[in-house]
């Protein structure tokens, strides 16, 4: 059984501050977002935003597990067929692409951890619905999340929305334990089988990001090291969010004003947590902009930022 770390009052209170602060990147960075853009230049406004606005670290920045080169910029910029971890650059966004820009910002030593799905111009139909399960699969699996359950609960009912949906869940990259550390216990797989893994205890806090492929899960990794494709070059996806066990049930940290609300399916469940960050969020248009006209890691032997899955038989 892993050792996970169970917050303080004091660490819950920073990890509130660090989340929130997270997501307002991705508010910012949101209209910014459109043909003709390049990543770099996202790349570089994220970053003048959280260290001259903010006074928050870009946690990727230099981040070197041992046997790695340092990352060498502030977020995280994945395009189409990219599944995580794309580096940005010279490449210019057009009109029907589909970015994910994932953000860890750190705050007093505390890490806020998010990502969002952006369409640049009109996307596709596959990409469209692509994003749209995968933001499912996300809250389907936060919706898991309650003093007693177990990690397998919220790989499950992600593996299962996904397949039925016929997509396929990433195996190698998984959720993680984040506080004052970037990356630690627990991995929280988006496959697996209820009633499996560690048991969730109030004040554990872990990210749930499932990167979901319309086509095959195989990946295949690049050259520089860090970005991560689809095998079979077909589109994926990813939205992420970090997330407190509470007493009750469960509290999402990485919420601001633009970040968008839960899906209708969950509010209609009535979760008293799924409600108030609905409260706390306001819808966004899509487009070019994250989730809404829609309704929106080390590796073990340490790899990137998200933590690579082992090959447990869940």
């Amino acid at each position: 059984m892993t050792s996970i770390s169970i917050k303080s009052d004091d660490d819950i209170k920073g990890m509130r501050i660090a989340g929130r602060l997270g997501a307002e990147v991705l508010d910012y960075i949101t209209p910014f977002v459109k043909p003709g853009v390049t990543t770099g230049e996202l790349d570089r406004l994220c970053h003048e935003y959280m260290v001259n606005v903010q006074g928050t670290i870009p946690a990727p920045l230099n981040y070197c597990p041992p046997g790695y080169t340092p990352y060498p910029k502030a977020i995280c910029t994945s395009i189409n067929d990219v599944v995580c971890h794309g580096i940005p650059g010279d490449k210019v966004l057009k009109n029907g692409d589909v970015v994910n820009l994932d953000i860890t910002v750190i705050k007093d030593g505390y890490h806020g951890d998010n990502s969002r799905m952006f369409f640049v111009g009109e996307p596709s139909i596959l990409a469209r619905r692509l994003s749209e399960i995968t933001y499912e699969c996300m809250w389907l699996g936060i919706s898991k999340i309650k003093p007693g359950a177990h990690l397998g609960d919220i790989g499950y009912v992600i593996q299962q929305h996904a397949e039925k949906a016929g997509y396929s869940v990433v195996r190698e990259f998984c959720g993680h334990g984040i506080g004052k550390v970037f990356h630690e216990e627990p991995q929280v797989l988006h496959y697996g089988r209820p009633g499996t893994l560690e048991e969730l205890k109030p004040g554990m806090i872990f990210t749930v990001e499932p990167m979901i492929n319309a086509g095959r899960r195989e990946i295949r990794e690049m050259g520089d090291g860090w970005t991560i494709k689809t095998k079979d070059r077909s589109l994926s996806a990813q939205w992420e969010h970090t997330v407190l066990v509470t007493d009750t049930g469960y509290e999402v940290l990485t919420v601001s004003a633009g970040t968008p609300p839960p899906p209708a399916f969950i509010l209609a469940a009535g979760s008293p947590a799924a409600v108030a960050t609905a409260a706390q969020s306001a819808s966004c248009p899509l487009r070019s902009r994250s989730r809404s006209d829609s309704n929106r890691n080390n590796r073990p032997q340490s790899r990137p930022f998200r933590p690579m899955a082992s090959r447990k038989n869940c």
